[in-house]
Order: C-alpha cells, then structure tokens, then sequence
C-alpha cells in the first residue's frame, strides 16, 4: 500500500484525506476534511489548518506525497485557480506544503481517473443502450459545479488514458429563440458567454434572472444553493421552469462534447448531477443530447451514466497519482 494525501481544490470548497493505494493503484480514502476556499489566503494556509485538524485528532504527521486537484488548467508554472483568487506556484508548491512529491491534476481529470477505476453499480445507466466503455474510442466526463468540469478518457486497446479538457469553456451555442434571449442578456453582463455560464452552479441562477427579465416576471431572487433547492424540491414555479431550462441546456451541450470526443459514452459527474438524478429523466435534457441532425439515431444509443460516488474528486486525485 501507498500512503498519500488526496486534494480537491474547487472554486468553492477545499477538500483533503489521507488515501491508501493498492497495488493496483485503487485509492481508499480516510477521514474527508472540507474547508471554504474564500476563508483562507492561500493553499498553503489551507494545508495547514488540515495537517492541524489531522494531528489535533490523533492521526499524526501527514504521508510526504501528495496528489492533488485544482479547478483550472495545469501546466503552467503559475497557477490561478478558474473561481477563486488561489495562485499556485507549480515549482515550489512541494516546498511549500512540507511534500516530498506532488502531483497537479486538473479537477475533471480526476473526475475521470475516478471513472475509469469505479465499479459498474457506481456508474448506473441514465439514457441510451447499456453497453459497456469501448475498446477503442472515447468517453466523455462532464459536470456541473462552480464552473462546468469536462475530460475525456480515450481507450486504446482496452486501457484507459485520461485527457484534460477545458471543455467548459467554449461558447455557448442557443438552439431557440428563448435560449438566444438568454445569451443576449448574459452578453451584456459577461460580453462572451461560455457554456458553463449557462450550465454550471451558478448559471442556474444566470437562467433564472435572465427568463425573469425576459418574460417580465416578479421573482424572488435568491443565492445559489437557495435557487437550486427550490428548483429540485418544486417549491419555486419559476425555479422549477429555470431548472427545466437548464437541463434542455445540459444535454445539448452533452451531445456536442460527446460528438467532438466521439460518442462512445458519456458520464455527468459531480454533486449537483446526483442530485438531479431522479429529475434528469423527465427533463428535456436527452431529447437535447439527441437532437445532432444526421447523427440523431446515433445518438440515441449513445450510453449516458451518472457517476455515483459522495468524493469522487478526492477518489480520483488519488488514483491519478500513479498515472501522472
């Protein structure tokens, strides 16, 4: 076995345990330590009040490797994360948190590292054929978080090998005429409107106002996590048609990433994914994925499974570590 710590860096949350590797590099994680991005200054302020926490608890000096994710694109020597104000120097960045070995992957890079190792009742069939991950080919890796997270996983032969994208961040694409009052309106906030304005945590919310606006309505407005409950629960009438909205939006832009890395197979993953599991098969969301013209019954058959997993960024930083 290997001892490591396991990072998720997000936007929003921080996330640390300690991970055991098998020999055949499938993490099993410890206790999860979760701290507010927007509460501490640095990475390496985090890291310590975690090495605290571990040590006030009894579990002593931490492993000296470390394999760690970040909500942003890797391979730079300096590292700004995508929504918080964290910057992180690649080469010191072992220095400074006490490592001997660090490893920086990209957040859905992990994501799908955690895919390619989960088991199939973690990956449960939401739309299309059951069929299992390809030989050869690609399967898309994508959700909705502080920002909109995708990867692919490109099979060859059987093994899996897992690509970073920044998926998230190309432009949205309306396909009717309400979608296109949207983008107008998020335009004059934002000027370039990425998907992930649209399909992310917060642009449930960008939805909601932007159909407010639009439409004339009274509405309550609310945080996110408010909007988000509201909208699931049903709660909320406006909410509820936003959601709906948003999930129209999700499968459209599901089925562009799915022709662009080869449909082969899809997984939405991600916290606000599972709790939209039960509602996603109501929504408009795969009658969107299928709508590619000429490719349509193609993509009927494409798989789409959820990944179900309560720390499935932290199980992937882990498994990257042997890979990277």
């Amino acid at each position: 076995m290997t001892d490591i710590i396991a990072a998720d860096i997000g936007g929003t949350n921080a996330r640390f345990a300690r991970a055991s590797l098998d020999a055949k590099g499938v993490p099993t994680l410890g206790t999860v330590r979760k701290y507010k991005v927007e509460d501490y200054p640095s990475l390496t302020a985090c890291w310590a009040a975690f090495a605290a926490d571990e040590k006030k608890d009894g579990s002593g000096d931490l492993p000296n490797a470390a394999s760690i994710a970040f909500a942003t694109a890797i391979g730079r020597d300096v590292i700004k994360l995508t929504n918080s104000n964290w910057v992180i120097r690649a080469d010191t960045l072992a220095a400074d948190l006490g490592m001997r070995t660090v490893r920086l992957v990209n957040d859905f890079e992990a994501v799908a590292f955690a895919v390619s190792r989960l088991p199939q009742e973690n990956l449960p069939l939401l739309f299309g054929e059951d069929k299992p991950f390809p030989y050869d080919g690609g399967v898309t890796v994508m959700g909705p978080g502080t920002g909109l997270g995708v990867a692919m996983i490109a099979f060859d032969n059987g093994d899996p090998h897992v690509v970073a994208t920044e998926g998230g961040h190309l432009d949205f694409a309306p396909l009717d005429h309400m979608e296109e009052r949207i983008l107008s309106y998020l335009r004059d906030k934002f000027l370039r409107v990425s998907t992930e304005r649209i399909v992310s945590g917060p642009g449930l919310n960008n939805i909601y106002k932007a159909m407010a606006t639009i439409g004339h309505e009274r509405v309550v407005l609310m945080e996110d996590p408010e909007l988000w409950q509201a909208a699931l629960d049903g709660t909320d009438d406006f909410a509820r048609r936003a959601l709906e909205r948003f999930c129209l939006c999700y499968g459209s832009v599901a089925g562009d990433l799915a022709l662009a890395h080869g449909p082969h197979g899809v997984v939405l993953a991600g916290g606000l994914t599972q709790r939209m599991r039960d509602f996603l098969p109501q929504s408009g969301f795969h009658t969107r994925f299928k709508a590619k013209g000429r490719f349509e019954s193609l993509m009927a058959t494409v798989p789409i499974r959820c990944a179900i997993h309560d720390e499935i960024g932290l199980f992937g930083a882990a498994a990257a570590f042997r890979e990277k």
